[in-house]
Order: structure tokens, then C-alpha cells, then sequence
């Protein structure tokens, strides 16, 4: 069942255990000094609370080999899983529309 609000991830482990979980998780590696990160915060709030995606958080700057393992070169970079596996990896500042609608071509 997943959470109504983001799940703050700290490591590998973690972030492995969400994904096993959770059929879909949107991951949104973020830095708390990015600007556009501040920008999506409230819509991955309003992801997590009304799509049936799990949504994990994960700060790069205290999780810098977990963005280097998924290949995050710049923040915001969105990373989404479907089923256990990597489906797509969006970088840059998102509209809440735009990733509603990937979320529900994976849960839906």
C-alpha cells in the first residue's frame, strides 16, 4: 500500500525495499540548495497523496553513490520504476500533468 506523502530514502537498501514494495515509485533525487527541486516538492507531495505510485525522495548530496549508481548528473532528475525495474528517468522541473500521466500509463 503506498504512503500519502514521499518517502525520504537514505541508501541503496532503502530505496531497493520501496521498489519491492510498491508496484509503481516515482524517485525524485533532489538537493536542498536546487531551486526547481523547491518547485517540484508540492507536486510530488500531490503525487504521492492521489496517484497509487509510491513516491521515495532521495537528497544526492547525502546519497551521492545511489545518484551515481542511477546515473543522476543533475537535480532535479526524476526516476520512475514499474514492476521492480527502471522505466524512465526524467531530468529538469516537471509539470504535475505531465507526470500524472506517466505515473498512470504504468499503474493504470
Amino acid at each position: 500500500m503506498p504512503a500519502n506523502e514521499p518517502l525520504y530514502v537514505d541508501g541503496e537498501a532503502e530505496l531497493d525495499e520501496v521498489v519491492a514494495e510498491s508496484d509503481v515509485v516515482l524517485t525524485d533525487f533532489y538537493a536542498d540548495w536546487c531551486g526547481p527541486c523547491q518547485m517540484l516538492e508540492p507536486v510530488v507531495e500531490n503525487l504521492a497523496a492521489d496517484t497509487d505510485a509510491a513516491v521515495a525522495k532521495v537528497d544526492v548530496d547525502a546519497n551521492q553513490q545511489l545518484a551515481t549508481a542511477y546515473g543522476v548528473r543533475g537535480v532535479p532528475t526524476l526516476v520512475l520504476f514499474a514492476g521492480g525495474e527502471q522505466v524512465e528517468e526524467i531530468v529538469g522541473l516537471q509539470s504535475e500533468d505531465e507526470l500524472r500521466s506517466l505515473i498512470e500509463s504504468y499503474t493504470g
